[in-house]
């Protein structure tokens, strides 16, 4: 079995590199252990994600909720045959990550199949909670590696900055969501048209949850602290990028960090780990 768990884990490092080389950059600081599980996750996340977004030939209902049927066989059997899941249940049953935290996910990406707008912020936050939220905690489960005390303290700034990459993200795919899949996550949004107080409006809710996230990244132990810090210092510069970009161009295009800046930002962070400036 060792052959097949790690040929496991490299597919799900696969798909994270092919999905986003941001993360994956990020996800190469942590120890290798907690690399192979934060990979084990993306991997699982990233496959329900696009099975609702891009999967647009097929019964995408069929498909989710038979990802979800042999998840849950996968991790009750700790075995399955699609190297995805099987990654997924080894890091679930290893680091002890709650089913009610994959079943929220998993409702989510259920409300992508059918949601088309969110009439109010509860409703927002409500999905951000499943698509974002528990996904940064099921990798703070890794980062604390069964360190109870240390992962409740972190529970607050995790989910805050799982909401506020979420919330970048809805930002840079805006294009994307409004005009293909005809979405809205935002109450303050119309599918045609963008102003820029909403922008203005959203980037503060932004900058207000990275702050509060921030505290808790100085908190986290060994390499996660670098590995996080990583993925903050590229988000905080997207969001940077994307308040400087009129409202109306946003709906246009997808802004972009170059990946010359990605590396200045992987070089700051690593000399600011090296420094204990963090």
């Amino acid at each position: 079995m060792e052959i097949y768990n790690k040929a496991t884990f490299k597919t799900s490092q696969l798909i994270t590199k092919c999905y986003s080389t941001s993360f994956y950059s990020a996800v190469s600081m942590l120890e290798k252990d907690m690399r192979s599980a934060v990979f084990g996750v993306y991997g699982f996340v990233r496959l329900a994600d696009e099975i609702v977004d891009t999967f647009h030939d097929y019964n995408k209902e069929k498909l989710l909720d038979k990802l979800e049927s042999d998840l849950k066989e996968a991790i009750a059997d700790k075995i399955s045959t699609n190297p995805v899941l099987h990654a997924f249940q080894l890091v679930v049953n290893e680091y002890d990550i709650s089913y009610d935290l994959i079943n929220a996910f998993m409702l989510s990406m259920k409300a992508d199949l059918n949601k088309k707008s969110y009439t109010n912020k509860d409703e927002t936050e409500q999905y951000i909670y499943g698509s974002a939220n528990v996904v940064g905690l099921m990798c703070l489960k890794i980062f604390t590696r069964g360190n109870k005390k240390l992962y409740e303290e972190l529970k607050s700034p995790a989910m805050k900055l799982g909401s506020a990459f979420q919330k970048v993200n809805f930002l840079r795919d805006l294009k994307t969501d409004m005009h293909d899949l005809q979405r809205t996550y935002f109450c303050n949004c119309r599918l045609d048209s963008f102003e820029e107080q909403a922008k203005n409006i959203i980037v503060d809710e932004v900058k207000a949850e990275f702050k509060e996230a921030y505290k808790g990244i100085r908190s986290l132990p060994g390499r996660s602290r670098l590995a996080v810090l990583t993925a903050y210092l590229y988000y905080s510069t997207l969001l940077k990028k994307i308040e400087s970009t009129p409202s109306s161009q946003i709906l246009h295009i997808r802004v972009r960090v170059s990946n010359f800046r990605k590396t200045l930002l992987l070089l700051k962070a690593m000399f600011m780990y090296k420094l204990k400036m963090i």
